[in-house]
């Protein structure tokens, strides 16, 4: 037997690439660097947008401020009410946006079939914890609601992320569990999320360099957005979990919060509730927006599709 992780041979061949590049790690950039280098991973790494009848950018109220937002739609038009996708973007509440994102978007959205908006909340450190959270619960109430300007009327939320987007997917299902919006979420997916502090897990032990996100990036984003490592808005794993929605839990095997996920569906198969788990081998954090790059994870953004259209015709 042998310590060595199982890498797939197309991941193995893009982690090779990223580590021939010279240049500056994420926390010695500047903001503004960080946040188009971000960007230009994803339109170099991820597949390219699908073209939709519907990708129209509009805004919503938040606690501070408007909230940009951007609806996705595979059909032109839609006849009574449907469930609606809120998509929260990855980033660690630092650099992400609805443009790093997009192409992710407009796929997640074609493959479902259904109307999806993604969500643009206030990032860390201009805007520290928990104003991301804040903006992402009322964007979601906003959607539930059928306003006029979204011209759909939602039967029910499906709330999606990555990474933070995960992050925030868990603690809008507790707060809209705790207070319920105008229709429930049907479904949570979040994936490769951060939902119990990582620090000390043997995964970050495992995969603190070399898999793509680092140590060092953690924690450059967990002192950017400054969460209470008290509040369940911050890690979710101390909220209750007995009154969750149906929930699909995606990690990625090779991701050093990998465990978090992993803590996650724990605690809501240990609560009794409604849970698909699915890590997929050979892969690390952000694979979602690899799909260009490391083309097999295509297959694995699939699974995890499969598996939402078969909890959501299948409610328990």
């Amino acid at each position: 037997m042998t310590d060595t992780p199982y890498i797939r041979p197309d991941m193995k061949a893009f982690l090779e690439m990223m580590a021939q590049v010279n240049g500056p790690k994420l926390s010695e950039m500047s903001l503004d660097e960080a946040r188009a280098s971000y960007l230009a991973m994803h339109n170099l790494a991820d597949r390219p947008a699908r073209a939709l009848p519907v990708i129209r950018d509009l805004s919503c109220p938040g606690p501070k401020g408007e909230i940009a937002l951007r609806l996705y739609d595979p059909r032109e038009s839609r006849e009574g009410p449907t469930p609606v996708i809120t998509f929260f973007h990855g980033g660690g509440f630092v650099i992400g946006d609805l443009d790093t994102h997009h192409a992710l978007c407009t796929e997640i959205a074609a493959l479902m079939d259904l109307p999806l908006v993604a969500v643009h909340y206030a990032r860390a450190p201009e805007a520290p914890f928990p104003a991301a959270i804040l903006d992402c619960e009322a964007a979601t109430r906003w959607i539930a609601s059928s306003p006029a300007e979204l011209g759909l009327t939602a039967s029910g939320i499906i709330t999606i992320g990555d990474s933070a987007g995960g992050n925030a997917t868990v603690v809008v299902g507790q707060l809209l569990a705790a207070s319920p919006a105008a229709v429930p979420v049907v479904l949570q997916v979040p994936i490769f999320p951060l939902v119990a502090d990582a620090v000390s897990s043997e995964s970050m032990a495992a995969f603190s360099e070399g898999y793509l996100l680092t140590a060092e990036t953690m924690a450059f984003f967990d002192a950017a957005y400054g969460a209470d490592r008290s509040d369940p808005r911050g890690f979710p794993i101390l909220g209750r979990h007995d009154n969750a929605p149906p929930t699909i839990v995606v990690t990625a095997s090779l991701d050093p919060i990998r465990d978090s996920g992993r803590a996650y569906a724990k605690a809501l198969i240990d609560a009794g509730r409604d849970c698909v788990f699915l890590e997929m081998r050979g892969v690390t954090h952000s694979f979602t927006n690899l799909r260009q790059m490391v083309p097999s994870t295509q297959a694995d953004l699939e699974r995890v599709i499969a598996a939402m259209q078969f909890m959501l015709a299948n409610p328990a």
